[in-house]
């Protein structure tokens, strides 16, 4: 689903820039890790860690979208992209689909991995700028 809002959008295009694959591995810290630490590892429960799961995972998911909001408007101010609809859009299923490895997995790992791969494939493959490049 991610895929096909991003393509439609225009969020993606085939744009691989293999030349700099090493130095984006640092996606996997942040965003990725840092990311997932706060919101799914201290928002989302593990299975049977609370009655009220599908509050949290929602939760999580939303308060995912507006960091990306807040980001955009305070720390990266170049991040126009992160106030377009579409890429909130996959920022929210993104949000959604981490919360839910980490909610049926109970481990954070799962959604690490699945965050950074999206970040990476996205800057590395798909024409998605590195925080670099927000900056200028």
């Amino acid at each position: 689903m991610i895929v096909a809002v991003a393509l439609v959008s225009g969020l993606i295009h085939w744009q691989p820039r293999l030349d700099t694959w090493p130095a984006r591995l640092s996606v996997f810290a942040v965003p990725a890790f840092a990311e997932e630490l706060v919101f799914r590892g201290l928002l989302v429960p593990g299975r049977g860690e609370s009655r009220h799961a599908v509050r949290w995972i929602a939760f999580g998911a939303l308060a995912f979208v507006l960091w990306h909001v807040i980001e955009a408007a305070t720390i990266l101010p170049g991040a126009g992209l992160f106030l377009h609809p579409a890429f909130l859009a996959c920022a929210g299923l993104l949000g959604l689909a981490c919360a839910v490895a980490r909610y049926r997995t109970g481990s954070l790992w799962p959604a690490v991995l699945f965050h950074g791969v999206v970040v990476f494939a996205w800057q590395v493959l798909f024409g998605g700028p590195t925080v670099q490049e927000l900056l200028r």
